[in-house]
């Protein structure tokens, strides 16, 4: 059983900055795929970016392409989300995300083996 713990988020100006962590344990991390979604109010939940095993691999929605980089840190189960040039329009819940399967954290969440518990991300205009 992996257990995920979001840190990070807070309350942030429009064109600011958040770097959010996502720490594993309980498991082999490296087996790991590793994402993230967020979910506005009275929206579905979407999702964000999404980093292969080995780090080797990323992918981002397109409403994040070019401001937002994951990255991760086998050595310490951790993942990073810095986010950059924040607009208000990213203000949500941001859950961490894990998956044997890549594919899965991209196209399925219904099925994503594991949640964090999320951290709230508020951009004030």
């Amino acid at each position: 059983q992996v257990q995920l713990v979001e840190s990070g988020g807070g309350l942030v100006q429009a064109g600011g900055s958040l770097t959010l962590s996502c720490a594993a344990s309980g498991g082999t991390f490296t087996n790991y795929a590793m994402g993230w979604y967020r979910q506005a109010p009275d929206k579905e939940r979407e999702f964000v970016s999404v980093i292969s095993w080995s780090g080797t691999s990323t992918r981002y929605a397109d409403s994040v392409k070019g401001r937002f980089t994951l990255s991760r840190d086998n050595a310490k189960n951790t993942v990073y989300l810095q986010m950059n040039s924040l607009k208000p329009e990213d203000t949500a819940v941001y859950y961490c995300a894990a998956d044997i399967n890549y594919g899965l954290i991209v196209g399925a969440p219904h099925t994503i083996d594991y949640w964090g518990q999320g951290t709230q991300v508020t951009v004030s205009s």
